[in-house]
């Protein structure tokens, strides 16, 4: 016996873990369950006239999905490329990470995720590769999620997974962080959540202490829990940090906590000497300054 596409469909959205869906993803899906019935015995009734076109998908999958309640256009985004799922919990946090695949909580949120702040973030901080490595990494995943049949993919017209700009999302206001540098982060189980690790998180803070509250609330994280995850920081430092950046934490874990460590001692063997380096990157330059580090100290400590 068998059993309409919607409800297929429906069966499949009903598994899924993650609190809405994009267009790129619905016509993936569909596409998948096409070729099953085109080259392999399948359960799935598909009218034979059918072909995974965008203009097919979107009046005879999604409208039906849309109008049966399973899923529901999310109003912060134009021209429905995304919806939301019925019976899915919708966490924002959750909703970013799933519209672009590449990106990861960070900054302030991830403080307050690792408990490493008790400040409640008004913004979403949100880390995504730069646009030229976003592509790259979108052209290989399309490439693999339409394995084998990549060119019929292009053939039909289906919506290529894109970066979806967005700014506020459910009334939340998005910060969309492009870096150079590729994240550290971990998934966390049973939902779409991806969070910057605590060793990054803490890189984070150096690099943009204006995302995390200030350097002045850096200074009382590190206080508080830099010695606890030391091992955690130095490791992600000596891998991903720049020198100004290992100036930074060097004096930091030496002065404040007093950590000792031989690669401390080696980022204070290599500091970049001159120059206007500062320990708040964000505040004018004092005279005040340590020698060992080559930093003003332009912050009342």
């Amino acid at each position: 016996m068998q059993i309409k596409i919607t409800t297929a469909l429906t069966r499949y959205l009903s598994e899924l873990s993650q609190p809405v869906i994009t267009d790129y993803e619905l016509c993936l899906v569909f596409f998948n369950l096409f070729q099953a019935k085109k080259y392999r015995e399948s359960v799935i009734e598909i009218d034979k006239s059918a072909k995974p076109s965008l203009k097919y998908i979107k009046t005879n999958v999604i409208a039906p999905l849309i109008e049966l309640g399973i899923i529901l256009p999310l109003p912060d985004f134009p021209n429905e490329r995304v919806f939301q799922i019925l019976g899915k919990q919708q966490d924002t946090e959750d909703i970013v990470c799933t519209i672009d695949p590449f990106a990861y909580i960070s900054h302030l949120n991830a403080m307050a995720y690792h408990g490493l702040t008790n400040r409640l973030p008004k913004v979403i901080y949100l880390s995504t590769p730069s646009p030229k490595d976003w592509i790259k990494f979108a052209n290989k995943k399309m490439e693999k999620d339409y394995s084998g049949h990549f060119k019929e993919f292009l053939d039909y017209g289906l919506p290529k997974l894109t970066r979806i700009n967005f700014s506020t999302i459910r009334k939340n206001k998005i910060f969309r962080y492009s870096s150079i540098h590729q994240g550290a982060f971990k998934h966390i189980d049973g939902r779409m959540l991806r969070v910057s690790t605590i060793g990054r998180t803490f890189l984070d803070m150096l690099r943009k202490p204006d995302y995390c509250g200030s350097m002045y609330h850096v200074i009382d994280v590190f206080k508080n829990n830099g010695e606890q995850y030391s091992r955690l920081i130095i490791d992600e430092i000596e891998r991903h940090g720049t020198n100004i950046e290992k100036a930074r934490a060097g004096y930091l874990m030496e002065e404040i906590l007093k950590i000792k460590d031989s690669r401390i001692d080696e980022w204070a063997n290599n500091v970049q000497r001159g120059g206007s380096r500062k320990l708040d990157p964000k505040q004018s330059y004092r005279e005040i300054y340590s020698e060992r580090w080559c930093l003003s100290l332009n912050m009342d400590l």
